[in-house]
C-alpha cells in the first residue's frame, strides 16, 4: 500500500512517499505553499495513487498545540475533502532539527536548503508512523 507524507509549512510543503509491506520510504519534493499548491498535490496523487495520507501534526515539547497546528487541521481537512483519502495526522516534533542534522552530517552547510529540509521531515514523519505501526502490529 502507497502512502503520502506532507510536512506541511506556511512557506513550504515537503512530500515524502513509502510502502506499507517494505516500509521503506523516499523524498518526494518539496511544493510552494501557495494558492495552488492543490494543483501540485493532485498530479502527485493521481500518479502515485496513495491509500493513506500521512501529515505531520505540529505539537509543542509538551504535546500542547501551537500556533501553525490549526493550519496544519485546516491543510488535512482540505486534503480530505479534496482527495476523499484517508489522513492520518502523526506527532512530528523534532522532525526539523533531526532532517537538519542528517543533511549536515550526508554533506554540511550546503545541504541545508529548504526543500531538502522540508521533504526529509516529510519522509522522517513517514518513517516515524511507519516504525509505530510496525511496533503495534507486534505487541499484540
Amino acid at each position: 500500500m502507497i502512502v503520502l507524507s506532507f510536512d506541511f509549512g506556511t512557506k513550504k510543503i515537503g512530500i515524502a512517499i513509502g510502502e506499507c509491506i517494505t516500509y521503506s520510504t523516499r523524498i518526494l519534493k518539496t511544493i510552494s505553499n501557495k494558492k495552488n499548491y492543490i494543483t501540485d498535490i493532485k498530479e502527485i496523487i493521481n500518479y502515485w495513487k496513495p491509500k493513506k495520507i500521512i501529515v505531520g501534526f505540529p505539537l509543542n515539547v509538551y504535546g500542547k498545540k501551537q500556533k501553525i497546528t490549526k493550519k496544519v487541521e485546516k491543510f488535512s481537512s482540505k486534503l480530505l475533502k479534496k482527495f476523499k483519502i484517508p489522513i492520518i495526522l502523526h506527532d512530528e516534533r523534532f522532525t526539523t532539527i533531526e532532517a537538519k542534522n542528517l543533511l549536515f552530517t550526508k554533506g554540511g552547510k550546503k545541504e541545508l536548503t529548504k526543500n531538502k529540509i522540508n521533504s526529509t521531515s516529510a519522509q522522517i514523519i513517514l518513517k516515524s508512523w511507519f516504525y509505530e505501526k510496525f511496533n503495534e502490529k507486534y505487541k499484540k
